[in-house]
């Protein structure tokens, strides 16, 4: 069994990820380039977090608790007027970088400062990769990174996601939802360490926290991560199970401080917010309709088409082969069969949410089974297969980017 991290000097691998996470923002900046150029300025949904964002900057109160501008011009009561999956976090980020802009936001100018709130999710769609790559490699060495990398820089969802291309920005909530459980798993396997367990992880301490916060800050139900990184902690660390209790407690207090610094520290606002909230919402109706597993299955093809044949073949390999069922392959694939199932309990945007987020750790487990099939007597082969199938997804993703602005 590998080691769960193991250290890497810089090397060719970096050159690689970095055009790799290159070419991600490239197609991202290109859904955004063909989106703005077919429309007059910014769509409902994102037209009400620029508003919203824009009068909370501008103190004119709280974006979201409740709405200024609600979706439905019907009568309707105080709990609707409030956005029960969001924080304000999408408004302010949304609107952050209008902050910049001289003039006034009028419609006239819109196709000179509509790029601007798209900033933002660009960054944190490279941010999100860039993650992907240090865990993989760390789990599966180069080769594994990179493969899990080259998945992540050609899926349709996540360059879909990153360019808020008639979607949520749901890559937000990914990048917080991935860190959470990564930094958990990181910061239990230093607590091995012979050191004063809080002092010394103050650091990882603060990224749980900033990680947790800015997952629920995106999406209240995914407040469900909390316990999960917690049960890593006591999986990983089960001798020091206090002392990973102390750790997730601080990071729980950082989340909950800057939540409430979300709401630029306002109680009332804070305290109506979370009463109208939907932090769970899950029904148990999904699990029993046919169509909603026909759905999901579409759904992640959709995200990478490449996990048609990746996929299968990776779930075969670790059900008949003992060697590949250790922590870096069964913790990703775990934690995405969770997060699938939580997609299937939400019939609403947060299943949605909750799906893009299983995607990552989905690369992360099949390229864990390819760096293992690598290792075999049959490289040459595997190696030819997975070559095969890599270069055919990312010309298939190419072809469908470069007809996206003639649809």
């Amino acid at each position: 069994m590998r080691p769960y991290f193991t250290r890497y000097h810089f090397g060719h691998s970096q050159p690689l990820a970095g055009l790799l996470l290159l070419a991600f923002l490239a197609q991202s900046a290109w859904l955004v380039h063909a989106q703005l150029r077919s429309t007059e300025g910014p769509r409902d949904e994102e037209a009400v977090r620029i508003s919203e964002g824009w009068r909370q900057w501008h103190g004119h109160g709280i974006a979201g608790a409740p709405l200024l501008e609600p979706e439905t011009a019907d009568p309707i009561g105080e709990a609707d007027r409030f956005d029960r999956e969001h924080s304000p976090l999408l408004y302010l980020v949304s609107s952050a970088p209008l902050l910049a802009w001289p003039r006034d936001l009028d419609r006239e100018s819109s196709t000179q400062w509509q790029w601007l709130p798209r900033l933002p999710f660009l960054a944190f769609g490279v941010f999100l990769g860039a993650s992907l790559w240090y865990v993989a490699r760390r789990l599966c060495g180069n080769t594994g990174g990179l493969i899990a990398l080259i998945l992540y820089s050609f899926s349709p969802s996540l360059l879909q996601a990153s360019a808020v291309w008639h979607t949520e920005p749901e890559i937000l909530a990914a990048w917080g939802a991935f860190g959470t459980i990564f930094t958990s798993i990181a910061v239990a396997h230093t607590l091995y360490a012979p050191r004063e367990v809080v002092l010394w992880n103050w650091r990882r301490i603060v990224l749980l926290g900033v990680s947790l916060a800015i997952a629920i800050g995106s999406q209240f139900s995914m407040i469900v991560l909390a316990p999960i990184a917690l049960a890593l902690m006591f999986y990983v660390a089960p001798v020091r199970r206090e002392a990973a209790l102390v750790i997730w407690s601080a990071a729980c207090g950082v989340a909950s401080a800057l939540l409430f610094g979300m709401y630029f520290f306002h109680p009332q606002a804070f305290g109506a917010s979370l009463r109208h909230a939907e932090f769970w919402g899950a029904t148990w109706r999904g699990f029993t309709v046919l169509g909603v597993y026909q759905q999901i299955a579409l759904q992640t093809v959709r995200a990478c088409p490449a996990m048609t044949l990746a996929l299968p073949a990776a779930l075969a390999t670790y059900a008949a082969w003992p060697r590949t069922r250790y922590f870096g392959n069964t913790a990703p694939l775990l934690i995405a069969v969770l997060l699938v199932a939580l997609a299937i309990s939400h019939p609403d945007l947060a299943g949605a949410g909750f799906l893009i987020v299983a995607i990552p750790f989905l690369f992360i487990f099949v390229a864990g089974i390819a760096a293992d099939l690598l290792e075999t007597p049959y490289h040459p082969l595997v190696s030819a297969v997975i070559r095969g199938i890599l270069l055919a997804y990312v010309a298939w993703s190419l072809v469908s980017l470069a007809r996206v602005p003639a649809a």
